[in-house]
């Protein structure tokens, strides 16, 4: 009998039971009154035993989730239920979740009629990515009566893949492409410049740019010849995860790497829909996943699958191995999307002359982050002396990070300075803000 069990009503019935018989010991009236209770209550628990066990098969239920999660966003779960009994059942369902959401009171409640069909919804949320391992799923149903619950088990474990936030891509996708954009933050920038490359040499004709006139070609052919050149579109565009101990801060339950990588898969989708090459790298101590610049949605796949698998690592990032690794892997000016953190003045002075030296090379553009409970700290009105004190602190830190901001500009690298949960949306508007001006 280990599915069945006892509900409230049922210690509730014979704990009176039990106080009107020890009434009786002083008032003996009540004792026949007790007794009477005592088989009346009994016979109405075999009757429930009997309702709830009368069939073998009184419930059915599925378990319906997609074929993926999507890191940070809400991932909808389903159970369908069907009652197969002739009689009202008040069901609760309970779902064995993954270890990772640490949910132990779990439980989702409904009423079903004879014959009935029903769906509970739920949303999970994941924090980290991974193999997420479901359960069984257990539906504890009792009858009107409500004197005892019977279980049903239906095993059905089930792993579920966390990757990199595909409905965030997809929903940024459509934003940065539309004319007019309606989140939040991006931004239309109007189109200041244009980069041209080279197609082919053609004979003159009223109307071509005098600019682009090939003189050793007109000379040779003794008639005006120009240069003719299409608008570039395909630029390579890098993201460079840093992976070292300083991403393993979190923010919101997500690491800065979870934001990172969330961000680099969005802007890496943008990027090849804008025709862009795009490729990967990430590095610590040592040097992590690295991928040429392509084309193609096999590419994004790639990427996928890449940022998937990227863990944060407890050394220090290694800006000279960083340098070795894009001056051998990439070729030709790029695009680089570094996402790092910065904590102090002196951790970018160590690095300022690596970065200047890629900046040289390349585009680059350094995306790091705004501590954002520092941030609140400082905005929040002290209510004593400590208070003031720690707001004081705060307001230090944050005109640190402006500094880092403003020592990076001077140099001429680009900076995106944004809290964690803007990260994406600062980072699209930085990448569409140089397309626009023809920077890349």
């Amino acid at each position: 009998m280990r599915s069945l069990f006892l509900t409230d009503r049922f210690f509730w019935l014979f704990g009176s039971i039990a106080a009107l018989f020890a009434l009786s010991y002083a008032l003996e009236e009540l004792f026949p009154l007790a007794q009477v209770a005592f088989v009346l209550a009994l016979g109405f628990v075999g009757a429930d035993a009997a309702l709830l066990y009368g069939r073998q098969h009184y419930l059915a239920c599925q378990r319906n989730t997609a074929s993926v999660f999507s890191l940070s966003d809400s991932n909808a779960v389903s159970l369908s239920l069907q009652n197969r009994s002739r009689m009202y059942l008040f069901v609760t369902a309970i779902d064995e979740l993954p270890a990772q959401f640490q949910a132990r009171n779990f439980a989702l409640k409904t009423t079903l009629g004879p014959g009935q069909r029903t769906t509970l919804r739920y949303d999970l949320r994941p924090l980290t990515r991974g193999v997420y391992a479901f359960g069984d799923t257990h539906l504890f149903a009792k009858t009107a009566l409500g004197l005892l619950e019977r279980r049903f088990t239906f095993e059905h474990p089930q792993e579920i893949a966390v990757y990199p936030s595909i409905v965030q891509m997809r929903r940024y996708e459509l934003i940065a492409l539309r004319s007019v954009a309606r989140e939040t933050g991006i931004k239309k920038v109007r189109r200041l410049g244009h980069s041209y490359e080279f197609e082919q040499i053609k004979n003159y004709v009223e109307g071509d740019d005098y600019r682009s006139i090939n003189w050793k070609a007109s000379g040779r052919r003794a008639s005006l010849m120009v240069n003719q050149y299409e608008d570039e579109r395909s630029q390579q565009v890098f993201c460079l995860l840093d992976k070292s101990r300083i991403m393993n801060m979190p923010f919101d339950g997500m690491s800065l790497l979870d934001y990172a990588v969330n961000a680099a898969l969005t802007i890496s989708n943008i990027a090849l829909k804008k025709q862009d090459r795009v490729g990967l790298l990430s590095f610590s101590d040592v040097l992590g996943t690295t991928l040429s610049a392509e084309r193609g949605n096999r590419q994004l796949r790639r990427i996928l699958d890449a940022l998937y698998r990227e863990q944060e690592r407890t050394g220090e990032a290694n800006y000279e191995l960083l340098y070795e690794a894009v001056s051998r892997l990439i070729r030709g000016r790029s695009l680089l999307l570094l996402f790092t953190n910065f904590e102090s003045r002196y951790a970018v002075e160590r690095v300022l002359p690596l970065l200047r030296r890629l900046n040289r090379l390349h585009l680059l553009v350094v995306v790091f982050f705004e501590n954002a409970e520092i941030r609140a700290l400082a905005e929040k009105e002290p209510q004593d002396v400590l208070g003031l004190f720690r707001q004081t602190v705060a307001q230090q830190f944050l005109e640190e990070k402006r500094e880092i901001k403003r020592l990076l500009t001077q140099y001429g690298i680009q900076v995106v300075l944004t809290r964690p949960k803007n990260l994406s949306v600062n980072t699209i508007n930085k990448y569409l803000e140089l397309k626009a001006r023809g920077l890349i």
